[in-house]
C-alpha cells in the first residue's frame, strides 16, 4: 500500500464517491471546510493549542512527541470509526472503475502537513487506499476563489416576494437546467422573510465554498448551458 498526494481537482472527483476526513481542529473545521467533508481531527482544539505552542517555543521534535501522546490512545478508535464511515459508502451504488470496490479515503488538514500525513500513516498500514489533498484546505480554497474568477453565462429571475421565483428556479432544475440556488446555500429566504424556520447561516467563508462548487458542478455536468439563479440584493442576511 501507498498513500499518494493529488491535487485539488484530483481529490474533487474522487470525492464524489469516496469520503472526505477533515484532520483539522473542531474549531478549524467550524469556520468553513470542503462541502460534503467529514470532520475527523487528529487534535482537539486545546490539543492543537498545546501541540502549536511547544512548536513554537521549544522545537519541532518536542511538538511531535506530544502529539503522539494525544494521537496514540485515539489510533483504534479512528480506525473502527472510518469502517463505518466506508461500510455505509459501499452500500451506495459506485459507477466510477476507478474506485469501485475500493476502500478509498480522501484526507487533508490545513496544508497538507502533519495532521493529515498521521491519518494517512494510519489507515494506509490498517489496509485502506489513501489519497492526501497537496497543500491542504489552503490550496483548495484557493481553488474555490478561482471559481469566481471564471467567466458564466448567467440568466437572472426577477419579481417581486412571493411571485414564485424560488418555485421557477426549482422547476428548471427539475427540467436539468443550471441553476444556483444562493437562498439555499446562505440558509436564509431572502429580505422579507429572512431566516424563519431556519439554522444558523454558514460563515462568509463556507458559504464561498458552497458557491463555488454549485458553480464548478454546473459548469462540469451542464456544460455550455447558462446559469439560473434569482435577482438578489448585495447580502443574504448576513453573507455578501
Amino acid at each position: 500500500m501507498s498513500i499518494q498526494k493529488i491535487n485539488t481537482e484530483e481529490f474533487l472527483r474522487f470525492a464524489k464517491k469516496a469520503p472526505i476526513l477533515d484532520a483539522r481542529s473542531p474549531d478549524e473545521y467550524l469556520q468553513a471546510h470542503i462541502p460534503k467533508a467529514i470532520s475527523f481531527p487528529l487534535f482537539t482544539d486545546e490539543e492543537r493549542k498545546i501541540v502549536g505552542t511547544a512548536y513554537k517555543q521549544q522545537s519541532k521534535q518536542i511538538a511531535i512527541k506530544i502529539g503522539l501522546d494525544f494521537f496514540g490512545p485515539k489510533m483504534r478508535k479512528m480506525v473502527e470509526e472510518v469502517e463505518r464511515i466506508v461500510d455505509y459508502k459501499t452500500k451506495e451504488k459506485l459507477t466510477d472503475i476507478e474506485i469501485q470496490n475500493e476502500k478509498i479515503i480522501l484526507v487533508h488538514c490545513w496544508r497538507g502537513g502533519m495532521r493529515s500525513a498521521a491519518i494517512a500513516w494510519l489507515l494506509d498500514l490498517y489496509g485502506f487506499t489513501v489519497y492526501t489533498l497537496i497543500g491542504g484546505y489552503k490550496t483548495y480554497r484557493n481553488w474555490a476563489l478561482q471559481q469566481f474568477e471564471k467567466e458564466y453565462k448567467f440568466k437572472i429571475i426577477g419579481g417581486y416576494t412571493g411571485s414564485g421565483k424560488t418555485l421557477l428556479l426549482q422547476t428548471l432544475s427539475n427540467e436539468k437546467n443550471a441553476i444556483v440556488d444562493l437562498e439555499a446555500l446562505a440558509n436564509h429566504k431572502g429580505s422579507a422573510l429572512g431566516s424563519l424556520g431556519l439554522t444558523a447561516q454558514p460563515t462568509q467563508e463556507m458559504f464561498e465554498n458552497l458557491l463555488a462548487a454549485s458553480l464548478a458542478l454546473n459548469t462540469q455536468t451542464l456544460i455550455n448551458q447558462p446559469i439560473w439563479m434569482e435577482d438578489e440584493s448585495q447580502r443574504i442576511g448576513q453573507l455578501q
